[in-house]
Formats: structure tokens, sequence, C-alpha cells
């Protein structure tokens, strides 16, 4: 899995972050950063829930 972020898309909403704090992060202005491009097995479910819940659509997941 490989997972990407659109800053410039990223309205700070969070939900990527509770879902998946070892995967995302927020920057001092609330836009998601990742911690992990591609996140161990075990965290790919979080991961694909943290995608499904972004408002924005600003996380892509790419299943490798």
């Amino acid at each position: 899995m490989r997972v990407t972020v659109k800053p410039t898309v990223c309205i700070g909403a969070g939900q990527c972050v509770l879902v998946a704090p070892e995967v995302f992060d927020q920057d001092d202005d609330g836009v998601a950063r990742l911690v992990d491009e591609a996140p161990a097995h075990q965290l790919h479910p979080d991961v694909r829930l943290a995608a499904a819940r972004c408002p924005v659509e600003a996380i892509r997941v790419v299943e490798t």
C-alpha cells in the first residue's frame, strides 16, 4: 500500500489522524501530512477508513 495526501485539498478535518495516528499527523495549520507513506500491513484497514472518512478526498490509497 502506498498513501499520499494532497495538502492543497485538505481542509484540516482531522479524521485521518483520529483513525490512523501512526500514519497521519497535522501541521500547525491543521493540514494533514504523512508520517508513513508505506504503512505496515496491520494498519491498512485504518488507512482505508481514514481515506473513506476524508470529507474532501485528499487521501489517496494505492494497493501495491
